[in-house]
């Protein structure tokens, strides 16, 4: 392995990483995926994902539905000013947990390539061929690496990535609950300084999830203290943290997310996944589009693997603009979103709009959505 010129090293195990060495390797490609930490695993996530994608995950031979997820039809949403809407999803989705279908990608890739689970310390191109080195010194040799190393991490550092140098003001937090909650529903409910999405799991269990700005979350002593005097203000937020049982010892954070844009190739890498570009969670759609987005780039790379002719340069033009025209308005209707929600102004304005005018609703989410792929 450590001799081997791969065709392809993907970096980082997520639900982007994983499919697109999944669907290269079927395809023969030689594939090298590395992952920092060995599977299943917990991860911070909203688990829902749009059912554009479930064609896709099909014709990979991932059946979710069959796997347990949960069908998800209704969308609720609702403000700290005690306003709610409801409305049926234009396409639907299905609600899994990050721990069950990363591994349920997982152990398909482990069939079709070879996987590590080292940390990524550097990545060089130099002279046609990059270096992918682990912190343990390991070297792996490749033509091509697509990174998918997720929202933040040490190689966006060491890439000098524009957006790694601004502070990020947002910290999301996810536990999973036992509690009373229709299965068919994706919640999103806003509150001071943040939004909190619920939705069920294939164990059953219901996946709260939120995000939150520093300047909302300092001014109290700890997650439990936030919850109660700050997000139990919106009363669906009140009822469910006062009733639902936690099912993980203690929540799970990650900090400093960035909402900045991304180039989706940096220094001859295909960046994939969050690791191209992060939609608000407040869309319910960042598995989906890290999903997409490893279809797109297979698709290409497939497509010029055929002539025995590979052209870096047109590779390179051609990803980033089919990225940026699949992704890029879905991403700015996501900020200009998020934007309104988290004024207490604009957001009050715009539920009663969405009361009297239900439809503009889903207008809204086809905006942040794609057709199925």
């Amino acid at each position: 392995m450590k001799n081997k010129i791969y065709d392809v090293i993907v970096v980082g195990g997520g639900l982007a990483g994983l499919t697109c060495a999944l669907h290269l390797s079927k395809q023969g490609i030689d594939v090298l995926l590395i992952e920092k930490d060995t599977f299943p695993h917990h991860k911070v996530c909203g688990e829902y994902v749009s059912n554009e994608v479930l064609p896709y995950l099909n014709s990979l031979g991932i059946d979710p539905l069959a796997e347990g997820a949960v069908p998800i039809s209704k969308l609720k949403i609702s403000n700290y000013n005690h306003k709610e809407i409801e409305s049926t999803l234009p396409l639907g989705g299905f609600g899994m947990s990050r721990y069950y279908f990363d591994n349920l990608l997982f152990k398909k890739v482990n069939e079709t390539c070879d996987v590590v689970f080292k940390t990524v310390e550097a990545i060089e191109f130099i002279s046609e061929k990059f270096t992918v080195t682990a912190q343990d010194k390991t070297e792996y040799k490749t033509k091509y690496v697509v990174s998918a190393h997720g929202k933040r991490s040490n190689i966006d550092k060491k890439l000098n990535r524009d957006f790694i140098e601004k502070k990020s003001t947002w910290l999301a937090v996810k536990k999973h609950y036992n509690y009373d909650f229709p299965a068919n529903t994706v919640a999103l409910h806003t509150f001071k300084g943040g939004y909190c999405g619920l939705s069920k799991t294939e164990t059953g269990a219901v996946n709260a999830c939120y995000l939150t700005t520093y300047s909302a979350f300092k001014k109290y002593n700890h997650i439990e203290d936030f919850q109660k005097n700050n997000m139990s203000e919106n009363p669906f937020l009140n009822k469910f943290f006062s009733e639902a049982a936690p099912l993980f010892d203690s929540p799970l954070t990650i900090g400093q997310i960035s909402f900045q844009p991304k180039k989706p190739v940096e220094h001859h890498i295909f960046m994939i996944g969050d690791s191209a570009g992060l939609i608000h969670p407040l869309c319910g759609n960042g598995m989906a589009m890290a999903i997409h987005s490893a279809k797109l780039f297979s698709e290409l790379f497939l497509k010029q693997y055929e002539t025995k002719n590979i052209n870096r340069t047109i590779l390179e033009k051609e990803y980033e603009k089919q990225w940026n025209n699949k992704f890029s308005k879905r991403i700015k209707t996501g900020r200009y979103i998020q934007r309104l929600l988290m004024n207490e102004t604009t957001a009050s304005v715009g539920f009663s709009l969405l009361n009297k005018f239900p439809s503009m609703l889903n207008l809204i989410i086809k905006k942040t959505h794609g057709n199925p792929i």
